[in-house]
């Protein structure tokens, strides 16, 4: 049997955060419709509750991607580029996610909850093509 590293810890944690934030803004997106026939502040209430674990989830993959970094070591420029862009949009991401959380129209919620859920795909996306 392999044994455990703090590599492996790291990277367990970087993509356990990254289900929660990518993974549950999908889920919540696909229930949206079933919470608001729901009536009341249903689909409010269950946003909130996500919140409370998405946030954490988004400082934890923000933390172990500076530690990743950290351990990285020398990145051929192609790597790093690909890095620094997948940064950006994780930033995108998270200022989109924080609009979208203090948004009160219907639009305003459209459009941030897209661009967050659509940047968190991203950046999902360039993680695993940075392996």
């Amino acid at each position: 049997m392999l044994a455990v590293s703090l590599d492996t810890i790291r990277v367990f944690l970087h993509v356990l955060a990254a289900t929660v934030w990518v993974g549950g803004q999908l889920t919540l997106t696909a229930l949206l419709p079933v919470l608001r026939g729901a009536g009341g502040d249903t689909s409010r209430l269950a946003a909130r509750k996500f919140n409370a674990v998405a946030w954490p989830a988004f400082a934890v993959l923000v933390l172990t991607g500076v530690w990743n970094i950290a351990e990285a070591g020398d990145m051929p420029s192609d790597y790093r580029a690909t890095l620094h862009a997948k940064i950006a949009i994780v930033a995108v991401s998270g200022i989109a996610a924080l609009l979208h959380a203090r948004s009160s129209s219907r639009r305003g919620l459209a459009i941030t909850g897209s661009a967050s859920g659509l940047t968190a795909l991203i950046a999902l996306f360039m993680g695993v093509q940075l392996g």
